[in-house]
């Protein structure tokens, strides 16, 4: 794994997503609590950035909203919650280190390959 730093954790806000770009990659990165998440900064559904959406946690769960249809995305997996989208996005490892956040776009948490 080779992790990148893209941000400092305190950067990130807790209701919304900050967008970045690593490489040739646009990601969001989020956060739920001390918890952060890095996702491919695109909708699977429209094609629109998701780091323009807001960040919801419920029962236990974190998830980023497309503003555009409504769209919800775990966090953790890149799956859709809800229509309209049916296909998930990529999610990357993240690592916070000294108030830092980095990302490993060269892994997929889940599968998905980026666009």
């Amino acid at each position: 794994m080779t992790f990148e730093r893209v941000c400092a954790l305190d950067e990130v806000p807790t209701d919304q997503a900050l967008a970045v770009t690593l490489g040739r990659y646009d990601l969001a990165i989020a956060r739920d609590g001390d918890e952060v998440f890095a996702v491919e900064d695109v909708c699977s559904h429209a094609e629109v950035a998701l780091s323009e959406g807001e960040v919801a946690t419920n029962d236990g769960g974190c998830q980023i909203e497309c503003w555009l249809h409504g769209s919800m995305f775990d966090l953790r997996t890149g799956k859709p919650t809800n229509f309209p989208a049916t296909e998930p996005v990529a999610t990357f490892p993240v690592d916070v280190r000294d108030g830092d956040v980095y990302v490993d776009t060269e892994t997929t948490l889940n599968g998905v390959t980026p666009a």
